[in-house]
C-alpha cells in the first residue's frame, strides 16, 4: 500500500501562507517588551495580526465546515463543530497551565522580574480554588489568553449562522451585523475577571463580524473581482493613509495626525472591533489577493511553503507560539534587550522553531507509520517456521532513533528525588539512635514461637 495521493489541490495555499505569517507576527508581538514589536506591520496600520487571524479562521471554517454541513447535514456538522470546540477549549486550558508554569520558572530564574504580576495572573495564585473554577467556566480569561476563548465562541455560533444562511444568505449576514450593532448600542460584555469585573479584551459579540465576514468570502457568498483598478486604487489609498494613523511615533508628534486619530478612536477600538479596523483589513486582504494572483509563483518557493505548512497547523502552532513568546521574554530579561544580537537570536530562533514544529506536525499528519513506500522499510513476511529475527531489517536506517530511545529510558532516572537517598541503612540507624540523656532499661519481650523458629532451632541442634 502506498501513500495517499497528496498532490490534489485540497488546500488554499494563499490562506495557509497568510495564516502562518500571522502566527509569526503574533509570536513577535506577544513577547514581553520585545524591541522587534515596533517593526511589525501592526505598528503601521489600523489592524494587526489578530484581525488577520480571525478573518482567515472564518475563511478556513467555510472551506472545512461549510462543506461538512452541505455533505452531512446540520446534525453531523454540529457534532464536528463540537469536537473542534473541545480541542480549542483544551488548548486554552493547556496554554494557561503551561504559561503559569513558565512564570513560576521565570520568577526563580530571574527573581527581580515578577512574571506572575507581569502576565496579570495574580488572581489565580491568590485565589486558586475560585480561580480554577472560573478558569474552566471561562469566567476568568486573562488578557494574554483571550484569543482562543473568542475563537471558541465563534465556533459555537457557527451552526446557527449556517442554519440561518439556509433561509437566505442575507439573513445570516444581517444577524451578524445586528449582533454587532446591538453590542455597541447596549454595551454587552463578558466578564474576564470576577475580582475586578474587567470584561473580555476581545468582545466576541463584536469580533464575530470579522469571523463571519471571512466565512462569507470562504463560502463564496461574497466575492470581489481582482480586475477592478478603481477598487485596487481605493484600497491602496486607504492602506497608505492609515500608516501615519497607526504609527505611534507619527501621530504622537504630529498634531494633525494626533487630533485625527483622537477623533477616530471609537472607530479604531480593538476590544470592540471598530469599523475602521474591519474596513482596513478588507482593503489589505484585497490587495494581498491581487498580489498573489499577479505573481502566484512566489508562493511556491521554499520559505513561503514552509510558512504555509505552519499555517495549516494553526491551533498547535498558536499554542506553541504563546509559550515560546513568553519564554523568549524571560530569556531577554536574563540577557538584556540592549544587545541587538541577543534580541535577534531570540526572535529568529523562536520563528525557526515554529517553522520546524510546523514541518513535524505536517509529517505526523501523514501517519507515516501506516504506509510503506519503495524508499521505506520493506514489509516483513513471517512464515510458520520463521524465527522472531528472520527476514531483512535495515538496522542502519534505525540508528538515528537510538539516542531518542536511550533518552526515554534514562528519563525516569533523572526524575528520582535524590534528597531522600543516602547510605543503605542510614534511615534505620537514625531511627534507632538513643538519646544520650536517657538511660538504657532492660526490656523483656515475649514473642510467640512460630513453626519457622522451631524448624531453625531443630536444624541448629543437628
Amino acid at each position: 500500500m502506498g501513500l495517499p495521493n497528496q498532490s490534489l489541490p485540497t488546500r488554499n495555499i494563499q490562506l495557509d501562507f497568510f495564516r502562518g505569517l500571522a502566527l509569526l507576527v503574533i509570536f513577535i508581538n506577544h513577547m514581553p517588551d520585545n524591541p522587534w514589536f515596533w517593526y511589525t506591520p501592526s505598528r503601521f496600520s489600523l489592524c494587526d495580526a489578530a484581525d488577520v487571524f480571525v478573518f482567515l479562521s472564518g475563511f478556513a471554517s467555510a472551506l472545512a465546515y461549510g462543506r461538512c454541513f452541505e455533505r452531512a447535514g446540520l446534525w453531523l456538522g454540529s457534532i464536528r463543530i463540537l469536537l473542534r470546540c473541545v480541542q480549542i477549549y483544551s488548548a486554552h486550558l493547556a496554554s494557561f497551565v503551561l504559561l503559569a508554569l513558565i512564570c513560576v520558572i521565570g520568577n526563580r530564574w530571574v527573581p527581580e522580574m515578577n512574571d506572575i504580576q507581569r502576565l496579570n495572573i495574580v488572581y489565580f495564585f491568590e485565589s486558586t480554588e475560585q480561580a480554577l473554577y472560573d478558569l474552566f467556566t471561562l469566567a476568568y480569561v486573562p488578557n494574554y489568553f483571550d484569543i482562543l476563548p473568542m475563537y471558541l465562541v465563534m465556533m459555537a455560533w457557527l451552526p446557527i449562522f449556517w442554519a440561518l444562511s439556509r433561509l437566505h444568505v442575507a439573513v445570516a449576514l444581517g444577524c451578524s451585523l445586528g449582533l454587532y450593532w446591538a453590542s455597541w448600542q447596549y454595551g454587552w460584555e463578558l466578564t474576564a475577571n470576577p475580582s475586578t469585573g474587567r470584561p473580555w479584551y476581545f468582545n466576541p459579540m463584536n469580533w464575530q463580524l470579522m469571523f463571519f465576514t471571512g466565512f462569507a468570502f470562504g463560502a463564496g457568498w461574497l466575492s470581489v473581482g481582482v480586475r477592478h483598478r478603481w477598487l485596487a486604487s481605493l484600497c491602496l489609498s486607504l492602506v497608505l493613509l492609515s500608516i501615519p494613523l497607526g504609527h505611534e511615533a507619527t501621530y504622537t508628534k504630529v498634531l494633525f495626525w494626533g487630533e485625527l486619530r483622537a477623533k477616530l478612536e471609537p472607530w479604531l477600538n480593538k476590544s470592540h472591533l471598530g469599523l475602521l479596523r474591519w474596513v482596513h483589513l478588507l482593503a489589505l486582504a484585497y490587495l494581498m489577493h491581487r498580489l498573489c494572483n499577479w505573481r502566484p509563483q512566489w508562493l511556491s518557493t521554499a520559505l513561503p511553503l514552509a510558512i504555509a505548512t505552519m499555517g495549516q497547523q494553526s491551533l498547535p502552532i498558536f499554542l506553541t507560539s504563546m509559550v515560546l513568546s513568553y519564554a523568549g521574554g524571560i530569556v531577554l530579561d536574563q540577557f538584556g534587550r540592549e544587545t541587538p544580537m541577543a534580541v535577534a537570536l531570540v526572535n529568529l530562533g523562536g520563528m525557526a522553531l515554529l517553522l520546524l514544529i510546523g514541518q513535524v506536525m505536517a509529517w505526523l499528519d501523514t501517519k507515516p507509520w501506516k504506509y510503506l513506500t519503495s524508499e521505506g522499510l520493506p514489509q516483513r513476511e513471517f512464515h510458520g517456521d520463521s524465527g522472531p529475527f528472520e527476514g531483512r531489517y535495515r538496522w542502519a536506517g534505525q540508528v538515528l532513533a537510538l539516542p531518542f530511545l536511550i533518552g526515554l529510558a534514562v528519563l525516569p532516572a533523572l526524575l528520582i528525588n535524590r534528597q531522600h537517598l543516602g547510605p543503605v541503612g542510614s534511615d534505620l540507624v537514625a531511627q534507632t539512635t538513643i538519646p544520650k540523656d536517657q538511660s538504657i532499661q532492660p526490656v523483656e519481650v515475649l514473642v510467640p514461637e512460630t513453626e519457622a523458629d522451631k524448624l531453625i532451632d531443630s536444624r541448629q541442634k543437628l
